[in-house]
């Protein structure tokens, strides 16, 4: 990765970004390209994604990768990026590693090719006692599915007799989740130039800032990231309190 050119941060930063990573397969056609050309590209922005958070100071990073829905797209596209995935797995994992990132993969991981499954347990036991930034892909994921399985699991301790039926609040189904331990996102990137958070972290967006980018994602850079931080900064946000 190139060194960091300097930049000017504003006072007030999200501890958690999320982002809908859209756009490569339109990015590839409107240059006539193989649709694999702009997955391969959006790894480009992946790595550009990562080092400016770690630059800019950013504790979390969640990255909308593959969705529970992206099952219905063409099998061999499917295909085609289920091996894409697991290249960059495997060749990611030193270097996230020696820059102190912990990896999780976030959504219903034993629908996955064993391939895939098995780099994402080797990168999560791998870097599970970093500190520096915890980067999280969403895949094979939703945000519906993702509180159904909550669900089911409060359903399960109130059956044994571990939680009561009238003590069950908004807290218990947040243990649940697979970002429990993290703060819920404060501000959501969406590039493309589509207006909707497509079932990804519905309960934990609940007060999360969102900003959409009229630009494919193998465009996005530093510099639309820190633009996104600098129109975050700017907002105020109440959670539902006066102003």
């Amino acid at each position: 990765m190139s060194k960091s050119a300097p930049i000017t941060l504003p006072e007030k930063l999200p501890r958690h970004v999320a982002i809908v990573m859209d756009g490569n397969r339109r990015w590839a056609r409107k240059r006539y390209l193989p649709r694999l050309e702009g997955h391969r590209q959006g790894v480009k922005s992946v790595r550009r994604s990562i080092e400016a958070s770690l630059d800019f100071g950013i504790e979390t990073l969640t990255l909308y990768t593959f969705s529970a829905e992206n099952w219905k797209r063409p099998k061999d596209e499917v295909s085609a990026l289920m091996n894409l995935l697991a290249l960059h797995l495997k060749r990611e994992m030193d270097d996230l590693h020696e820059r102190g990132v912990r990896f999780r993969a976030l959504g219903r991981l034993d629908e996955l090719p064993t391939n895939v499954r098995e780099y994402v347990q080797q990168l999560e036991e791998k870097t599970a006692g970093n500190t520096r930034l915890n980067f999280n892909i969403a895949l094979n994921y939703g945000g519906r599915q993702e509180i159904v399985d909550a669900a089911k699991a409060m359903s399960k301790q109130v059956l044994e007799g571990h939680l009561k039926w009238d003590d069950i609040g908004p807290e218990h189904l947040a243990c649940h989740l697979t970002t429990h331990d993290q703060p819920d996102p404060d501000l959501m990137i969406r590039t493309g130039g589509d207006h909707r958070i497509s079932n990804f972290l519905l309960w934990q967006m609940a007060y999360t800032e969102l900003i959409f980018l009229p630009i494919y994602w193998p465009e996005f850079n530093r510099d639309h990231f820190l633009q996104a931080l600098h129109e975050y900064a700017e907002r105020e946000r109440r959670f539902g309190a006066a102003g």
